[in-house]
């Protein structure tokens, strides 16, 4: 079930266009750190949170404008308050609604600091203003730590995960109300009692088909009791919750990671969200795993990889590796976001770090090609310097303009050391 790895060996770097859209500086009252991704509105601006900075130093949310003459203005919507209530350090993307309200998760902050779903939304004159729906650990059936963003259905439902509780891990859903309130429901508790096969431990937030079917990653569990790496974990599952009558939900595990430990490569730990082609095939990355026989570096676990998984009828899902990272030592290493798919099934991605032999070493932008005659080839599209002014670690997942161009952060480096948001131009 499970393919070879495709071997790519010296994969090119092509020039492109890379350009810093903004610095963050962590002193003064700006944000700091930007660990997640960006959102664009209808109007091209661009929407993003830092963990740190703001008046308390507790996280921003800020949108970027596009000016005259190619440049961008900063504006800090909010500042998180770490004051015992508030919602502070996001890690996840936004989700923006056609009322241009913005929506996320901490995995702390709240009444009970074990995280929180919030919104942010425009008011009249300019200013923003910002609301806690939801704080974790006020119930022991609702989860905590909330780690993956948000995305909504048609009714304007949010669905999110959070990577603890109830045993290991959920899915949840918030229903708004016209009084402005929002109704938590549980739709999955991701379970361990040596009956049920499940994924355990949800970092990463979901995507969702036209049927309303929910997908997403575990980073432990799975059914591949063959998998148990030298800390103690499986290797992580790919699952799928289907809407029923009643307003219940049935889970699948569409695939079980097997690590890449007795010599047939295989992803290892997905921690990052999955996408779509047009073709409904899934794509995804694991931190580690892949073929290790490649894998030039000093992770027992592997270097990590990209897999696609192709519906083939009746439930089934067929698993492939597309890429395994850490060629020569001068690959990408260890990718913890999700990828995204252009028209022509090209794929795109980021890995915070790379391998000993690459140049600067602290991340990359990488594209893989289909082959005409089968296979993947991987391009280098930016090689991301140590605490550079162009910016390092890039923890982000990416994003396209009506263009083509890429859109990203890096959580380090720039002009003042505290990240940048960056564009690619092909």
């Amino acid at each position: 079930m499970v393919a070879g790895a495709v071997l790519i060996m010296n994969a090119p770097v092509i020039a492109q266009q890379y350009k810093i859209l903004h610095n963050f500086n962590c002193t003064g009252n700006g944000g700091c750190a930007p660990a997640a991704g960006l959102v664009f509105d209808d109007a091209g601006n661009l929407f993003g949170t830092t963990s740190y900075g703001g008046l308390y130093n507790g996280g921003t949310v800020f949108e970027l404008s596009p000016v005259t003459g190619g440049n961008w203005t900063e504006k800090i919507l909010y500042s998180f308050n770490p004051n015992g209530t508030d919602a502070y350090s996001p890690q996840a993307s936004l989700f923006i609604d056609a009322a241009h309200n913005l929506y996320g998760t901490t995995p702390s902050g709240g009444s009970y600091d074990e995280g929180t779903v919030f919104e942010v939304s425009p008011k009249a004159g300019g200013d923003w203003s910002e609301k806690v729906l939801l704080a974790f650990g006020g119930s022991t059936t609702q989860g905590y730590s909330p780690y993956g963003g948000l995305i909504a259905d048609a009714s304007g439902n949010l669905y999110g995960t959070t990577a603890f509780g109830t045993q290991f891990g959920t899915v949840f859903e918030l229903s708004p109300s016209p009084t402005g309130n929002w109704t938590w429901k549980l739709v999955h508790s991701f379970e361990d009692d040596d009956q049920t096969i499940d994924g355990l431990y949800p970092y990463a937030g979901l995507i969702s088909d036209s049927a309303g079917n929910l997908y997403g990653t575990t980073f432990d569990g799975g059914a591949a009791s063959n998998c148990w790496d030298s800390a103690g974990f499986f290797c992580g599952a790919v699952f799928e919750l289907t809407p029923v009558e009643g307003g219940s939900w049935t889970e699948a595990i569409l695939y079980s990671f097997t690590g890449g430990f007795y010599g047939v490569p295989d992803g290892n730990h997905p921690y990052a969200s999955l996408a779509f082609d047009a073709a409904g095939n899934l794509y995804g990355t694991t931190e580690y795993g892949g073929d290790q026989a490649i894998c030039q570096t000093m992770y027992y676990r592997g270097c990590g990889a990209v897999f696609k998984l192709t519906h083939t009828g009746g439930g089934n899902w067929t698993e492939k590796i597309l890429h395994s990272f850490g060629e020569n030592g001068e690959d990408a290493v260890k990718p913890v976001e999700g990828l995204i798919v252009d028209k022509a099934g090209n794929i795109y991605g980021t890995t915070p770090t790379t391998g000993f032999q690459a140049p600067y070493g602290n991340g990359m932008v990488f594209e893989l090609s289909p082959k005409p005659q089968g296979g993947w080839s991987e391009t280098v599209l930016h090689n991301f310097g140590t605490q550079s002014k162009g910016g390092s670690a890039p923890y982000t997942n990416l994003i396209f303009d009506a263009a083509g161009n890429l859109y990203g952060t890096a959580v380090e480096g720039g002009a003042y050391g505290g990240g940048v948001v960056f564009e690619i131009t092909p």
